[in-house]
Order: structure tokens, then sequence, then C-alpha cells
């Protein structure tokens, strides 16, 4: 690609040349974990027995490469501390190519290897290096990087591979079946690890008090890369020490119904290595292996520090530290699925949790490279083996490339005044811009009709694409020029006196809602009226959730703190809180916990419901179902018929409150098809982005394929979700408390 490519072409390229390959294994892969779990008792308790174990191992980590020092070296091994890279590849290549005068080189998959690039320091000696994981192997005859923790090939199509190996080894009849590619490869590889000298293995997990080593593999190639050779050389980032062998339990179950959906992965070994077995001779194949000696093995451990001490002392990186290379995370994520870990990944890593490993280990540069692919959504928290909260640990990295980034003599002084933020001066425009999103919302509402068309001319929709980089092909928010809270005033307030109500409630005006949507909120006000909800719909502020997304904390955490200030009061009168917009929902569940006390946050989490969560709610606890609006005939300006095509949002997904929705449409006398798929593409801003528009179609062309030619009715909770299947059904889906609403 050219030097002038633009992150656009590069994540267009490899969806053409790598996209159908990875969507295809990924979403294999997140299909079986979903199978698997499902059929594993006490899987929550078993996630919370591993984050507990990982949190305890990094909390005393200097401690346990102490003890695990001490363990190796009364096994007869040798431990050695890297510092980095640099320094980790200088040992082992001394003591490879030196000590041992070793003409090749055997390894089993270890990303910890890569990351160190072990394979060109000890080729630059002269040493012969091997992959033998078919995967590796085949990356290392293309000369191309992993795009997969798990699966590093997982880019690579059978008739790739075929032609791959037809090219490198001059076939005139190359293997084209799995089972050929794979018998070929095992025949080839079987031949290269007879003549090794050196093995070396990767560690899923190190137990400080033995030595033991848990490896985890799909080819068994850990355990002939070892038994083979008389010398090993374990290469783990520090990270991957537990106290004792117990605990290796929890992670024996979730690693390979996490990764690749397999309730067992096909080899697992414990090694307390040096492994007393005796090296075979393979040129003296009637000589019994008994005959030989297991004492002449040697044993090197070279654990990689490489910025992982400096990432355990910083407070929002280091729960990166918990993770156990499974893939999860890059396997739930939807743009992953589109585009693989070559554009979804830096220097080693892939994934969500890719950016906390890369700006720990490489630096904030290499993180910023895609960054921005990770668009919050939440899929993989649920996902992750150890409950690491990913999308904070992208979002803390964002916001620290925008401080990093941050240049006081660009031009936007101007903006700056029109939308005060807590952000730096200079801070990228664009980002500012989406960031402020509720302030170009009341400008817009304010300025609407006139706002509405100049946004939707040609000149100005260049404009804002080369300024601001929105797609010219994405529709604009429409303003409504009565916003939802004037509405509301205007109409004289609450239908419902207090006195004859059953229950009070607080209706979150959020910013889509307000100044854009406003149809859903009136919906929502009639459905809560309907069961005898006393409604106040009060001016507050927007919840935080634009500037959050493009990394701008403290602007979010501002919005937090006047958020609460504008809702203790009606939480303290004992009003229940609803909310319409699902991902301003999560932020009062989630993320306030991060900017709130403690103990508001949990008042405001706890007093506040989805919208259809506390409809729910109401009909369980004796609301009439006769009062909402149950199925029609035909079809009309708001309705249509008993069959429902149901997109719930990402994060309703995540906090658990989506399957509400279908719920109270089923009770209410509802066919209701739920959509397959988790993420609609859109992620907020993340869609209208120029270098990210083709993505987000991409990711969200599984709806289309589900729903394109449904003569259902379409609905969606999030406004994300309503633009993105507008833009690909072509027809804009309603919400579903718009279904339900008595009319007006």
């Amino acid at each position: 690609m050219s030097s002038d490519a633009t992150k656009g072409d590069r994540i267009r390229e490899l969806m053409a040349t790598e996209g159908d390959a990875v969507a295809e294994n990924t979403r294999g892969f997140n299909e079986g974990r979903i199978e698997s779990t499902g059929r594993l008792d006490g899987y929550e308790e078993l996630k919370a027995d591993a984050r507990d174990i990982k949190e305890d191992a990094i909390g005393r980590l200097p401690e346990l490469i102490e003890r695990v020092r001490e363990s190796v070296e009364a096994n007869g091994g040798t431990v050695y501390v890297a510092d980095d890279a640099a320094d980790a590849n200088r040992y082992i290549t001394e003591l490879t190519a030196e000590e041992c005068d070793a003409d090749r080189l055997v390894k089993s998959k270890s990303m910890t290897s890569e990351e160190i690039e072990v394979n060109e320091a000890l080729e630059a000696e002269g040493v012969e290096v091997v992959e033998t994981d078919l995967g590796e192997w085949v990356l290392q005859l293309a000369d191309e990087a992993p795009s997969h923790i798990v699966a590093p090939a997982i880019h690579k199509s059978r008739e790739g591979i075929s032609e791959l190996f037809a090219e490198r080894f001059d076939l005139d009849d190359p293997p084209e079946t799995a089972e050929e590619l794979t018998m070929f490869a095992r025949e080839r590889l079987g031949e290269l690890v007879e003549d090794a000298d050196v093995g070396m293995t990767g560690a899923n997990f190190i137990a400080a008090d033995s030595g033991t080593m848990l490896l985890v593999t799909s080819e068994g190639n850990a355990r002939k890369s070892v038994t083979a050779t008389d010398t090993h050389v374990a290469v783990a980032g520090v990270e991957k020490i537990v106290p004792t062998v117990e605990e290796f339990a929890p992670f024996v179950e979730l690693i390979g119904r996490s990764g690749t959906g397999q309730d067992v992965t096909s080899y697992i070994s414990t090694l307390t290595p040096p492994v007393d077995s005796p090296v075979p001779d393979f040129q003296a194949d009637d000589e019994p292996l008994a005959d030989g000696s297991g004492d002449d093995r040697d044993f090197h451990l070279v654990l990689i520090d490489n910025g992982r001490m400096a990432m355990r002392e910083d407070e929002q990186l280091k729960e990166t530290l918990y993770c156990i290379r499974c893939s999860a995370c890059s396997n739930a994520c939807g743009n992953f699925q589109s585009v693989g870990g070559h554009a979804f990944g830096g220097e080693t890593y892939s994934g969500g949790i890719a950016t906390g490993w890369e700006a720990g280990i490489e630096g904030l540069d290499t993180a910023a490279e895609f960054n921005d692919l990770c668009t919050g959504c939440s899929r993989c928290v649920p996902a992750c083996p150890v409950d690491i909260d990913i999308p904070w640990i992208n979002t803390v990295v964002r916001d620290r490339i925008n401080r990093g980034e941050a240049d006081p003599s660009q031009t936007d002084w101007m903006f700056e005044e029109l939308v005060p933020d807590e952000e730096p001066a200079g801070l990228d425009l664009s980002t500012r811009i989406v960031g402020n999103y509720e302030t170009l919302a009341k400008l817009g509402s304010l300025t609407a009709p006139v706002a509405n068309r100049l946004t939707d001319a040609g000149p100005v929709r260049a404009i804002v694409e080369r300024v601001a980089g929105i797609d010219r092909r994405r529709d604009l928010p429409e303003f409504a020029s009565e916003p939802l809270v004037d509405w509301f005033e205007a109409r004289g307030g609450a239908a419902v006196p207090r006195d004859e109500a059953a229950r009070e409630a607080v209706l979150y005006p959020d910013t889509a809602t307000n100044y854009v949507d406003v149809d859903r909120g009136k919906a929502a006000v009639r459905a809560l009226e309907a069961l005898d909800v006393h409604v106040r719909v009060p001016d507050l502020p927007g919840s935080g959730r634009p500037p959050l997304s493009q990394g701008m904390i403290a602007t979010a955490e501002s919005a937090a703190e006047d958020v609460y200030a504008g809702l203790a009061a009606h939480v303290d009168a004992d009003r229940d809180v609803v909310v319409i917009e699902p991902s301003d929902l999560a932020m009062f569940r989630s993320e306030y916990e991060k900017f709130l006390p403690e103990a508001s946050h949990e008042r405001l989490a706890e007093a506040s419901y989805d919208v259809m969560e506390y409809v729910f709610g109401l009909l369980e606890n004796g609301g009439d179902p006769a009062a909402l609006r149950a199925p029609a005939e035909g079809t009309g300006p708001v309705a249509a018929g008993k069959r429902v095509a149901y997109h719930p949002h990402c994060q309703g997904r995540t906090i658990g409150v989506s399957e509400h929705a279908t719920a109270v449409m089923e009770a209410l006398g509802y066919d209701v098809r739920v959509s397959d798929t988790e993420c609609c593409g859109m992620a907020g801003s993340f869609g209208y982005k120029e270098d990210y528009y083709e993505l987000s179609m991409d990711v969200g062309e599984p709806i289309r394929e589900q729903f394109g030619d449904t003569d259902r009715t379409v609905v969606a909770a999030g406004t994300s979700c309503t633009e993105q299947i507008d833009a690909l059904l072509g027809d804009a889906p309603m919400h579903p408390v718009e279904l339900v609403a008595p009319r007006e």
C-alpha cells in the first residue's frame, strides 16, 4: 500500500482480502463459546474464581516471581527475568547459538515470543527457527504476522494455504483438503523436529509453588518441542504466574470454551521441567527410549517484564494483566469479525484487549493506530472469562492519546468558545465535535428546520466530511423544533395526578430523544401514563456518552456529576428513573461507577430502569396489559400487524435489559423474532466516520440478511441501531415503546 493510503483504505483492503475468512471463523468461534459456556454449570462462578486468582497473583507478583525462581532452580532449571525484549533475546541467543551451538530451534505457539521477536533475533545469529503450530508455520512460510491471538492464520483460506504450499515447495499436485494440508504439514514438520537442537514453548500458566507449567494447545506441538530436544526454553510474561497448581483448574475449564468454543482444548499438558523422560535418538529406531536418560535435559524459563511491572502500577491498565489470551474479545467483536487483527491490532496483540497490551508494551503511538476500532459496544465484556472491563481500558487509552496529541496551536479556538469542555486546547477537531454532540443538538433544534436543510446540502456535507470526517453517505439526524422537555411542559405536565398514580417516575430526556427522536419520548410518556404512572420530564443534561466514546473522560465525568446533581432529588423522593436510550442507561449502571462516589452510583443505578424493563415490571406487578396496544391487522402509521422483527441494543444486552422488550411484546400477543447478531455496526458516532463507513455497513450485513426482506414490523431500541437499520433496510424501525404505547 502506498505511504499516503488512509486508514480507511487499509480497512477496505483487508475487508476485501481477508474479511470473509475472518468472519466465518470468528463467528463460528463466538457461537461455539455461547453454546459451550451455556452447557457449563457454574460458569459465572468459575469466571469469578478465575478473576480472583489473577487479581491476587498480580497483586503479589514480585513475591511470586521469586517463589517460581526458587521452585524451578530446585527442580534443576534456570530462571531469567528479562527487563525487555532486547534483554530476553540476548539471553536466548547466547544460550542457543553459543552455549548449545544449535543449528535449529523448534517452537510451539507463543504470543510472548512474537512480542519480543525472538525468531528474528535467533535467525540473525544463524539459528534456524521452525514454528510447529500449523497456523504459525503457514504464516512463517508466507512471511506474515498473526491476525488472531489463538488462531494466527484465521485470515487464510484453505485454497490460499494450498497455493502457498505449492509455491514454497514447488508442488505439481499440492494438497487441497483440510486433511491433506494437515498431513502434509505434519510430515514436513516431523522431519524438522527430529533434527532440532532446542525446543521453545510459551506457557499459559506457571505455578509458583512447584514450577509446573500449564500448556494448552490444539495440536500437541508443545509436547513435541519439549520432548524431542534436550534443551527446553520457555518464554512467558511475568503475568502468567499463579500461586499453585490447584489454581489452574478454572482456567482449564474456561480457556478453550472462551477461545474456540471447545469444551476441552485438544491438548492440556502440565509439565514440571526439566522433564525426566529420556531424549529420543531418532536415528536409532531399534533402541528403546527407556535405555536413554533424562538427566541430560536442560530447562530455562525466561520471564518477560517488557512494561508489565509498570502496567501493574497503572490502575487503569492493570486489568490487562488479568488477560489469559483466549481471544474471546476478538471473536465477539463485530469490527474484528470484519477486518481481523491485521487492522484491529498492533505490533503483536489484536482485538479489544490489544489496546491495553500495546499501550503498555509498545506505547500510545502503536495503540493509537487501531484504538478507534473499539466502539465501546461492550459485546466483549460478558465474553471475557476474567471479566476485564475492556471498553474502559480502550477509553482510558483513547483519552491519553487525545492528551498526548493535543496541539495548542491548532486553529479550533472558535469551536472551543462555542462548546467549552474539560479537554485540553488543541484536541482533534473531529473528536471535539462528536464529543460535544449535545451542544450541536441544542443548536440544531433551536434553528430547525433551517439547520436540517443546511446539513443535508451537498456543499455543506462535503465540508463536514473534510473537517470532521463525517461521511457524506450517512444521513444526518433531523432535529426537532420542539424538544421533548418543551413538549411535555406545553401539554401541562403529567396527565396522571400524583395522588392517583401507582408509581412516580422521571423520564430521562437523553440527547437523542429530547432533540431528535421526540416521538419515542412521547410514546414512552403515553405508555407509562397508561399504566398509571405519574411522569415527570425535567430538563437534564446529556449522560456524557458521546464524549466518553471519544475518550474525553474529563468531559464525561463532568456530565456524570451534572446528571447526578439533577437526579439526586428525584431519587431521594423515591421516584424511579426511566431511560429510553440503552447506552445512557449503561452509563448510569456501569460507567458512572468510575465517575461518582460509590454510594451515589449505587443509588442511581438501583433507581434506573430501561423503559421496556419498567413497563415489564409494571405489568408483572398488576398493570393492565389492555391499557397498551395489542397487535392490529394490517398496517398503520405507527405499528403494523402481529409479526415483529426486533434488534436489541448491544449495551442493552450487556446490562441485561434487552429481553424485557421481547417479554412485553410477547405478553401483548406479538410474534417476535429477535435478531441473531449482537451489533448493528453503527456504534454511536463510529458509523458516521469516513474511514469506517464501509466497515460499519459490513458489520451490519447479517441484519440485512436476516431482516432485509421481512414482512415483519422492525423495532430497535437504540438511536444508533435505528439509524443503521434505516441505512441497511431503507426503512427506519421504531422503538419498542412506540409499538406498544397507546396511540395519541
